[in-house]
């Protein structure tokens, strides 16, 4: 039988995109939190513990608080509301920036041009706490053209696994579900939503080395597992 697939779509982070430790990136991070902050020391860790409960409690509630709700009543509730407004979505940014710069998965740009060229609709579906940090990126590497929808739980206010990502997704690019198919790296968010939400294919990009620990006890199973990128252009023909 033909494949129905007419768009893939894409988890970003530790799917499209890994990130990797880079000192300058992650000093000029912490330059920009500590300039704001305006202290001496600060406590990172407190700070850390304050981010994993923030990110635990939207996760239960599959809920994207803004940025400045994020650093207002999560991240820094001791500072003023109105100064934290006004730095927000920088500070997020210098907050994921900490950890290190994200660069292309292994074979990304290759594949994503070479299913473009074979007649797919590409797009991204990806929880994020920040609105400029997937933009920017796809910006730096001249990736806007590859997709025709970008849905991010910072803008949409929702997280995977909610249904609702994948369905707007859908919506944008004026299609059914049942004619999409997408690809994570993680079974609890990525095929639990897109399943949900009725995608013909949910795929797995998964570590040669198997399953992540903490993915291993999910009775989902996903469709297709693969553990390149390239791997998709054994599954996605050209288009007939």
């Amino acid at each position: 039988m033909p494949n129905p697939v007419e768009a893939i779509l894409f988890d970003m982070n530790g799917t499209l995109r890994v990130r990797e430790a880079h000192e300058q990136t992650q000093l000029a991070a912490f330059a920009r939190l500590q300039e704001f902050i305006g202290r001496a020391e600060c406590d990172w860790e407190e700070l850390t513990r304050r981010q994993k409960a923030y990110g635990s409690w939207a996760q239960a509630n599959l809920i994207q608080l803004s940025e400045a709700e994020i650093w207002s009543r999560w991240m820094l509730p001791e500072c003023p509301r109105e100064r934290i407004e006004q730095a927000a979505a920088e500070l997020m940014l210098a907050w994921s920036e900490r950890k290190g710069r994200t660069i292309p998965s292994p074979g990304a740009e290759t594949t994503l041009v070479e299913l473009r060229r074979r007649g797919y609709r590409l797009g991204v579906i990806s929880n994020t706490m920040s609105t400029l940090d997937i933009p920017r990126w796809i910006e730096s590497f001249r990736w806007q053209d590859y997709f025709d929808v970008v849905i991010l739980s910072s803008n949409l206010k929702i997280r995977k696994p909610s249904p609702e990502p994948f369905r707007e997704a859908a919506r944008r690019m004026s299609l059914p579900t049942e004619l999409c198919a997408y690809l994570g790296n993680r079974i609890s968010k990525d095929i639990v939503g897109c399943k949900q939400a009725g995608f013909a294919m949910g795929l797995i990009l998964e570590p040669s080395s198997g399953p992540r620990a903490d993915e291993r006890d999910q009775t989902l199973t996903p469709d297709v597992v693969i553990h390149n990128l390239s791997e998709l252009l054994d599954i996605f023909p050209v288009r007939v």
